[in-house]
């Protein structure tokens, strides 16, 4: 276990890289396949064992943060899962009921990355000095101190959250087609923060075009980072940002937030397409993006599968984030260099 040189900007990274990947590894089965087998359900019963499956995988996003946590910090294994333990306690995913307890939804992506850090703190207080009972007391430890401390700070962390969604919603007094660009603007920040954009959108219930601008806003972030990093990072590191998740970049976007300019452009222009082309969605969709084809799926189930609204959606979901995410991308590095590609760089296990 390293313990040297572990300055406050190296734990920090080495919790939100793993809250980042976490939060793609444990989402991603859901994003890419919940979508399509719930249209298959009707003729393809069997397919609720995926869809069973993939509920499981999100549950289990405290597990998999907290793994990575402990793996970023070259904690042993027995220290690692024990880290993960605390995290999906204090995550909030697990509910303790008179019959038992139940897993519901991924529970507070916040908290989870806190309870991580708090566990984390507390490993390496301890580091060695258990030796031959290590196996013993730092499973126990872990679990009821860090988790428990995590489990008394996720109602206020929820208040929190709470709050930024609120503040969110005031966006739609505003006039359509400034509301959509600074929803989609919001959006394009908070998918790249520890912040779950699906729990904003679902608890201040974004529906129709408040939906669609922050969907879009998910676009420019997966698309526009995919593009900006495609020369330095792997194929599958760059297809992951729209693919999986935003958040894989999360703990660059802390590092140098500089590299956000482009990102806030083309979101600012999907946003305006967003009011423009009437862009529908519901509060899952919204925190989604392209992943799965979530977003563009539930705008055509609200819009209708016409052949003008298939060819408006790939023109808005696919075409214009990397049109603008290209020009953006040339204007920031080129025209006016603030940043570089190699600004975009990935270090990932």
């Amino acid at each position: 276990m390293e313990t040297e040189r572990l300055t406050p900007k190296k734990y920090a990274m080495n919790v939100l890289n793993g809250l980042a990947i976490g939060t793609v590894v444990a989402l991603i089965p859901g994003a890419l396949l919940g979508e399509l087998f719930k249209a298959l359900l009707p003729v393809f019963p069997q397919g609720e064992f995926v869809l069973n499956a993939t509920s499981m995988s999100n549950s289990m996003l405290g597990l998999v943060v907290g793994v990575l946590v402990g793996i970023n910090f070259k904690f042993t294994p027995i220290q690692s899962t024990s880290l993960g333990l605390a995290a999906v306690l204090g995550g909030g995913a697990v509910q303790f009921t008179a019959e038992g307890m139940t897993l519901n939804g991924t529970g507070d992506v916040i908290n989870v990355g806190l309870t991580a850090a708090i566990a984390a703190g507390l490993i390496l207080v301890l580091g060695n000095r258990l030796k031959a009972y290590t196996i013993l007391l730092i499973p126990p430890i872990s679990l009821i101190v860090g988790g428990g401390a995590g489990l008394f700070i996720l109602p206020y962390v929820k208040s929190i959250t709470t709050l930024i969604g609120h503040l969110t919603a005031q966006l739609l007094n505003f006039q359509p087609i400034v509301m959509s660009v600074l929803i989609a603007i919001i959006f394009s920040i908070l998918i790249v923060s520890p912040i779950t954009t699906v729990g904003i959108a679902l608890a201040i219930s974004l529906v129709g075009i408040g939906s669609g601008a922050g969907n879009l806003g998910v676009c420019a972030a997966g698309f526009g980072l995919a593009v900006a990093g495609w020369r330095v990072n792997p194929i599958g590191t760059s297809l992951a940002h729209f693919i999986g998740s935003p958040k894989v970049s999360m703990s660059n976007v802390f590092a140098k937030p500089k590299i956000m300019l482009p990102i806030i452009c083309n979101a600012a222009c999907l946003g305006a397409l967003a009011a423009i082309f009437n862009i529908q969605g519901t509060p899952m969709s919204a925190g989604f993006g392209f992943s799965g084809l979530v977003g563009p799926v539930n705008h055509l189930n609200i819009a209708g599968w016409s052949v003008g609204n298939i060819i408006v959606t790939i023109l808005v979901f696919l075409v214009a984030p990397i049109v603008f995410g290209v020009g953006f991308n040339h204007l920031f590095t080129k025209i006016w260099p603030i940043i570089s590609p190699e600004d975009y760089k990935l270090e990932l296990a």
